[in-house]
């Protein structure tokens, strides 16, 4: 029989994970302790719960991104569906624009696979790097359009986590990834926010397909801010006006070929 382990609605109360909603968890957990609840069914460590918040606040906000503006041009077109408005945006958080932290989780898992048989980390991660470059691919948690040459988010998570010591055999690869990718490529890569978030997550032990629900949630607040603003400060047809005048019509022939 199918079963679900996360929640039960009864007529007297609700249960989450095992544990009364208004008698253990309301006025208890903070809304981070509850999704880590949530998304493992276990209450966070302190350097669970931290480390959490952290990266929630890492990568909720990073200015006027294309999901950003599908969802202010949304709800332009719509005022009265805030949640089409908020969907339209999470659709576009892909590995471009909301980055590739569960791309790294997988790269690091395998990574630290070869360590644990034995392999030097800067020489697994040199070997698997060459291997993405030789089938033309790119490193996950690498490049950055603005931030340059180095990533400040990603470099603050890495300082926290050398201070508070929870700095385990992922940030470990995740650096040496950085070195040889700089080698690889002949060029320095920044390390982006994605690469830092999947190795802390690793070494605090969530498993990797938890991983992507940190910057999903994360986005979600960014865009609820934005679309509050809005609501104030309409600039949703103002883009969407910017957008006409930025691209020129070009008219096909008349069988509607170029």
């Amino acid at each position: 029989m199918a079963v679900s382990r996360i929640s039960q609605a009864y007529p007297d109360r609700v249960e989450v994970r095992g544990r009364d909603l208004t008698g253990e968890l309301m006025g208890r957990l903070t809304f981070t302790e509850y999704f880590h609840l949530l998304l493992t069914g276990r209450e966070p460590t302190e350097e669970q719960r931290f480390f959490l918040d952290l990266l929630l606040v890492a990568i909720a906000e990073h200015g006027m991104m294309p999901t950003n503006v599908a969802a202010r041009m949304t709800l332009a077109a719509d005022p009265g569906s805030l949640q089409g408005a908020v969907a339209a945006g999470i659709l576009g958080c892909g590995p471009v624009i909301l980055g590739t932290a569960e791309e790294c989780a997988r790269l690091l898992e395998a990574a630290q696979r070869q360590v644990q048989e034995g392999g030097a980390p800067v020489l697994v991660a040199a070997r698997m790097a060459g291997e993405v470059q030789a089938a033309g691919g790119r490193l996950p948690g690498f490049g950055h359009p603005v931030h340059k040459p180095v990533d400040p988010r990603a470099e603050r998570v890495l300082e926290l986590a050398d201070e508070r010591g929870v700095s385990g055999p992922h940030v470990l690869l995740a650096r040496a990834f950085r070195e040889v990718a700089a080698e690889k490529w002949a060029r320095q890569l920044t390390m982006n926010v994605s690469m830092p978030i999947a190795a802390v997550m690793l070494d605090l032990g969530f498993p990797p397909y938890t991983v992507k629900a940190v910057p999903i949630l994360a986005r979600t607040a960014g865009l609820l801010a934005h679309l509050a603003e809005e609501q104030e400060q309409p600039v949703g047809f103002l883009m969407a006006g910017a957008a006409e005048h930025a691209i020129e019509y070009e008219p096909g022939s008349e069988d509607g070929r170029t």
